[in-house]
């Protein structure tokens, strides 16, 4: 009978092999990256009408103190600066 209900019902499958409605770590507010990492602040990015990105944006420990107790406008020109930027993405999972 489980592969009828999986036939019928393929998001069955989806949500049992990806487990993505559970969020990890739980009872984490993944919206306050600061809480958990050093140097971080969350960022809305709009790609298109309608569709809207979080991100994170980590600076590395070697601008930590320079980051330290600064607001969201600093990380966004940080951005811009000569430093690299590394984009890691993590899949479709719902969470960071």
């Amino acid at each position: 009978s489980v592969p009828f209900l999986i036939r019928l019902f393929p998001v069955l499958l989806t949500k049992l092999v990806f487990l993505n409605f559970l969020a990890f770590p739980f009872f984490v507010d993944l919206r306050r990256p600061e809480l958990l990492l050093n140097n971080t602040v969350n960022l809305y990015l709009t790609t298109e009408p309608g569709v809207t990105v979080g991100i994170w944006h980590t600076v590395p420990s070697s601008r930590g103190a320079e980051a330290r107790g600064k607001d969201q406008q600093w990380y966004e020109e940080a951005l811009a600066d000569a430093h690299p930027v590394i984009i890691y993405l993590h899949g479709n999972g719902g969470t960071r």
